[in-house]
This record gives structure tokens, sequence and C-alpha cells, in this order.
């Protein structure tokens, strides 16, 4: 039943996590967590001049499949814009839930994780990293705005 949705490469993204811990000094943080399955997901991130992720840490307690989105989030969001995030994360949840295409680009690796989208529970902890990384960058930049 399940075995589409932990095939070896979503085993082996889950296993290898970039980028874990915290930043004690952040300028955004945000802990997102799904009430359905009890996984959590906190994302630190730090700006450059330009509002990129210049740092990024990430704290998973969350499912294989949640883990897996956090390490693809994690390998490729240095350099990143908060359109960059948003649009990933608005792509990630358009294939779980509306039938889109995967995302491309820097997240094309996404597409591992088709198969959530015939198991609607698990859609939400999919998505906390990303949830969690726009959140985080929201914060950054509201601080430095404001």
């Amino acid at each position: 039943m399940f075995g589409d949705l932990y095939h070896n490469r979503v085993l082996e993204l889950a296993a290898d996590i970039p980028h874990v811990g915290q930043i004690p000094d952040a300028q955004g943080s945000s802990l997102k967590v799904s009430r359905v399955c009890g996984s959590t997901v906190q994302v630190d991130v730090k700006l450059d001049a330009e509002g990129r992720i210049a740092e990024i840490a990430v704290d998973p307690k969350a499912c294989a499949l949640g883990q897996a989105a956090t390490s693809i989030l994690a390998r490729h969001a240095v350099g990143r814009s908060l359109p960059e995030i948003e649009a990933a994360r608005d792509a990630l949840r358009a294939m779980l839930k509306d039938g889109g295409e995967p995302p491309d680009g820097a997240f094309w690796e996404l597409r591992h994780l088709l198969a959530v989208r015939d198991y609607p529970p698990r859609h939400t902890s999919t998505l906390l990293a990303f949830e969690a990384a726009v959140e985080a960058m929201k914060q950054a930049l509201d601080k430095r705005a404001g």
C-alpha cells in the first residue's frame, strides 16, 4: 500500500538532510506543525542584502515524506528569493492537491513525492518545510523593512 510512497529516493533524501539544526541569531524562524500526524519542521533563515537566503537551518521531526521534502528544500534554498520559495511551495501544493505537474528548476526532486497526491492525510506533513521557509523569510523581510 505505502510502497510507492516510500521508495528508495524518498528514503535516501529523508536520511540525508543538510543544514540540520538552528541558527541562534536567525533573522526569521518558523515552526510548522501538522495537526493530522504531529510532524513538525522548524526553519531558520538569514538573508543576504538582496533578500535571498544566505543561510538556512532545518529541524524536522516528521515522517519520511516530511523529511524528504525538508531535505530537498535545504539542499537548494541558499541563494533563493521569497518568490522562488513561494513558487516551489505553490507548485508542490498544486502537485499534491490539484493534479498539477511536479515542480521544475532547483526543486525538481519534489517529483519524487508525486505518489503523496493519492494520500491526502500526508499532504500537510509534506508541505511543512516549504510553509515554514516562506514564513521565516517573510518574518526576516518584515524585520528588515520595519
